[in-house]
């Protein structure tokens, strides 16, 4: 099936790093990119399919710059969850701009004057009702990056796959192709191969659970196109990673 307009997924969660959201900068937010990526969201809930996104913070601050900063790293994530619900925010402001589509914002830490707290079976009501859920916060606690909330996210609102847009590549390879011109992408990967390759597409913590919980997942180049809905049509663009082949 390819581009056949027939979508394969009935809800997908989309992870979407902060650095996607900065653009060529990598600091910030670009609203070029802001605009463009809303539009990739919307052309897959026009399919019919039910989205969430989980959204990071990197563009203000991670938890790795803590220590350049003289800042602890649980201080620092906090930051951090801080800079998603901005950038969740954002979004959700252009979405609401370029559609009559109905956004919310729910975050893992309470912030009841912008936004939703975290429920799952008020935000699986949202998504059933055609809503976009923008989810902020990671788990609300530190030491955690956006990969591993955004595995448990999409198990906890049983989405058919988790969409992995990453910035700069245009799938998994077995070397970095920004340093080795040889670098082989994969078109299909299992979860067992990635870890006992070394593959860094997400944490490991995010790889263990997707592969123990059989989350499907897809991993493709967020300044493409059209890739993610051409992906729900059927397309396997980038690289598709699940627990068997």
């Amino acid at each position: 099936m390819k581009g056949s307009g027939v979508r394969r997924y009935s809800r997908v969660v989309v992870k979407l790093s902060g650095e996607a959201l900065a653009g060529a900068t990598g600091w910030g937010t670009d609203p070029e990119v802001l605009a463009q990526l809303a539009d990739e969201i919307l052309s897959v809930r026009e399919l019919g399919v039910e989205v969430a996104v989980v959204i990071g913070g990197g563009n203000y601050f991670r938890g790795r710059m803590a220590e350049g900063w003289g800042i602890g790293r649980a201080e620092a994530d906090n930051i951090g969850m801080l800079g998603t619900v901005m950038n969740a925010l954002m979004l959700r402001g252009v979405l609401t701009a370029r559609s009559e589509t109905d956004v919310r914002v729910m975050t893992a830490v309470p912030m009841q004057s912008v936004a939703e707290p975290f429920i799952r079976l008020r935000a699986d009501r949202h998504l059933r009702r055609g809503l976009i859920v923008l989810l902020a916060g990671g788990i609300g606690q530190p030491y955690v990056t956006t990969d591993y909330p955004a595995v448990q996210r999409a198990l906890e609102l049983d989405a058919d796959a988790l969409l992995v847009a990453k910035r700069g590549v245009d799938g998994v390879y077995d070397h970095d192709p920004n340093v080795d011109p040889d670098a082989k992408r994969y078109t299909n990967l299992t979860y067992r191969e990635a870890l006992a390759a070394g593959v860094r597409v997400m944490d490991e913590s995010a790889f263990v659970l997707a592969n123990e919980q059989r989350l499907l997942m897809h991993v493709f180049d967020v300044a493409a196109t059209g890739v993610m809905k051409a992906i729900c049509e059927g397309e396997d663009i980038g690289t598709r990673i699940a627990t068997h082949d």
